[in-house]
């Protein structure tokens, strides 16, 4: 009833005329934007971190997730922490992030282990690790988010299985209305799971197939990352896409 009452409220303020879930970013996503970007201007963010929101679509992003002040958030795969440190302001310190890092990223390269640590001493997050495929979260999550990271799942190095795992493990972890939200890098449509190790990407209808298959729904989706110029054949890291990838964006709920 609160999360229902805040947004409200925020849409009144901003004289919305409407304040429902949407498919695409619209009228009704303007006040989540609007808190959103206000909480991202303070810590622990850093100055890098902003320099990099118009290209992320930060705020559009944590608003298109349902963040609100006092959530539950884990942050999948987190990498360098770029949105664990975004969740962690737009949380507030009533709200906690889990920031979670495979053991085989940490393996991979000292600076994910760096990652962990530094988001770990942050006050509202705590820093988890595991292997890849056995993930342990709390319970009761708000929302459950990961951004260009779950074609790794479909990495050849990892055990057959993973991603329906990863994908179980997040439906147990979240509480019943809770959200399931995956950023990725865009394959070509029909691409097979190889191209995760090929080119970093994975097709949209795969990712969907294999969610709904775990128990959710799919609740929403936006456009907002798509970059026509991207062929979307190449690798991820070729220099002329690099930073500029078309990228999906999925929203699923957990009935209930």
């Amino acid at each position: 009833m609160m999360r229902k009452i805040t947004l409200l409220a925020a849409c009144a303020a901003l004289a919305l005329s409407a304040c429902g879930s949407m498919d695409m970013f619209g009228p009704s996503d303007a006040a989540r934007v609007a808190l959103i970007e206000a909480a991202l201007v303070g810590p622990p963010r850093t100055d890098e971190d902003r320099a990099r929101d118009a290209s992320r679509m930060t705020a559009e992003t944590l608003a298109f997730a349902r963040v609100e002040p006092g959530d539950r958030v884990i942050d999948l795969m987190i990498g360098g922490g770029f949105f664990t440190r975004a969740f962690a302001a737009a949380v507030g310190p009533e709200g906690h992030v889990t920031a979670w890092q495979p053991d085989e990223f940490v393996a991979f390269s000292a600076d994910y282990g760096v990652a962990l640590s530094a988001a770990d001493a942050l006050p509202n997050v705590t820093g988890a690790g595991s292997a890849i495929n056995a993930p342990d979260w709390p319970g009761g999550a708000d929302v459950i988010f990961t951004a260009q990271n779950y074609h790794d799942l479909h990495l050849d190095a990892f055990p057959d299985g993973t991603a329906a795992r990863v994908n179980a493990a997040a439906y147990a972890a979240l509480k019943p209305g809770g959200y399931y939200v995956i950023v990725d890098h865009a394959a070509v449509a029909g691409a097979d799971a190889s191209v995760a190790d090929t080119l970093h990407r994975i097709d949209r209808d795969q990712v969907v197939r294999e969610v709904t298959a775990a128990g959710f729904v799919l609740d929403g989706e936006s456009d907002a990352l798509i970059r026509p110029a991207d062929p979307m054949t190449a690798s991820v890291f070729d220099p002329s896409i690099r930073g500029n990838t078309s990228q999906f964006m999925l929203r699923f709920r957990k009935p209930g």
